[in-house]
């Protein structure tokens, strides 16, 4: 059935790859829309492109550990389904959620980025779940918590971003699923 897909869809203008991992999948498409929302607020407080860049990859990492606690396979992360639509979501122009993030770092409240934007904003409604779930397993996601603590106006954007800065330091591979 799923190489029957892929057949009917592959054309010379569109590749498509199979996946088996529903769950990675999932979770790939939730979290990477909370992630978004994170990369907007670095892009809109000027933080630069290397801050962005950590930014970006310490969120897939978070994005893993979550999918790996929840029985997805780490190496869907590394694919188009994960890191693929992650960039594409964080870094691009016509993002929902990125653009929650660049309007929350201008100062808009929640309700006025929301209305302006027409469309839904899928990581404003699934980072409680996200960040909820996490903790149900004992998956550390601060990027995640500071997405939902400046959501919930418990912090300001500034303070979001000062408290990610804070956390202890650790070596990277500790902080790896």
């Amino acid at each position: 059935m799923r190489q029957a897909l892929v057949a009917a869809f592959h054309n010379p203008s569109l590749r498509v790859y199979a996946n088996d991992d529903i769950v990675g999948v999932e979770v790939g498409g939730a979290v990477k829309n909370v992630l978004a929302i994170a990369t907007g607020l670095c892009d809109g407080l000027q933080l630069g492109l290397n801050a962005r860049a950590a930014l970006i990859t310490r969120g897939l990492a978070e994005m893993t550990r979550l999918g790996v606690a929840l029985g997805a396979r780490a190496e869907t992360f590394t694919g188009l389904s994960g890191l693929g639509d992650l960039v594409l979501t964080a870094t691009g122009d016509l993002s929902r959620n990125r653009k929650v993030g660049l309007l929350l770092a201008q100062g808009k409240s929640l309700p006025e980025v929301l209305q302006s934007l027409g469309h839904v904003a899928e990581g404003v409604y699934c980072a409680r779940t996200v960040v909820q779930r996490a903790a149900s397993l004992g998956v550390d996601m601060p990027i995640a918590r500071q997405v939902v603590a400046l959501l919930d106006g418990q912090l300001k954007p500034a303070q979001a971003v000062a408290m990610l800065m804070e956390r202890e330091p650790t070596t990277e591979l500790d902080c790896a699923c």
